[in-house]
C-alpha cells in the first residue's frame, strides 16, 4: 500500500475517533444534565423540610428570627437570636443560631446536608452528611433534618 492510501486511512480513523469522542461527550453531558435536575429536585424537597422544621422550632423559642437561605453556600434556612444579658451590672451579648443547608450542585455529584448550631456564643455542633447523588435517599436526609433540629432544640432548652 502506498503512502497516499495509508494517509487517507489514517485521516478516516482520526475522523471516526473524533466522532466517537463527540458522541461520548454528548452522552456525558446528558448525564450531567439529568444529575443536575435530580439534585435540584432533592434540593427543593429538602430545603422545604428544613424551612418547616426551623419555623416550628422558632415558634417554640420566642425571639428567634427565621430566614431562608438561598446563596452560594446552598438552600435551606437559618434561625438566630441576639440576647442582651446583664450580669453584675455589666452587659454582654449572647448569640444563638442554627443553619441548615443543602449544598449546591457540584461536579462531584453528591447530595450534601450541612448544619451548624451555636448557642450562647458557643458552637455546639457542626454536622455534614452526604451521599452520591445517584444513590441518594431523600428520606434518610429528612430524618436527619428532623433529628438535628430536635438535637438543637434539646441543647438550647438545656442551656437557656
Amino acid at each position: 500500500m502506498d503512502f497516499e492510501k495509508r494517509l487517507e486511512r489514517a485521516i478516516e480513523r482520526g475522523q471516526h475517533q473524533g466522532d466517537v469522542q463527540a458522541r461520548e461527550d454528548e452522552q456525558r453531558k446528558l448525564g450531567e444534565t439529568e444529575l443536575k435536575q435530580l439534585h435540584i429536585k432533592y434540593q427543593l424537597e429538602l430545603s422545604e423540610q428544613i424551612e418547616d422544621c426551623l419555623r416550628k422550632l422558632a415558634d417554640h423559642f420566642p425571639g428567634f428570627r427565621f430566614n431562608t437561605a438561598t446563596d452560594e453556600r446552598g438552600w435551606g434556612a437559618t434561625i438566630s437570636r441576639d440576647d442582651l444579658l446583664v450580669e453584675d451590672g455589666r452587659r454582654a451579648n449572647s448569640f444563638s443560631r442554627l443553619e441548615m443547608v443543602i449544598s449546591p450542585f457540584a461536579s462531584v455529584h453528591i447530595l450534601e446536608l450541612r448544619a451548624k448550631g451555636t448557642i450562647h456564643n458557643k458552637e455546639l455542633f457542626r454536622r455534614t452528611r452526604y451521599q452520591m447523588l445517584v444513590e441518594a435517599d431523600p428520606e434518610s436526609f429528612r430524618q436527619l433534618i428532623d433529628m438535628w433540629v430536635l438535637e438543637y432544640a434539646e441543647l438550647y432548652a438545656a442551656n437557656a
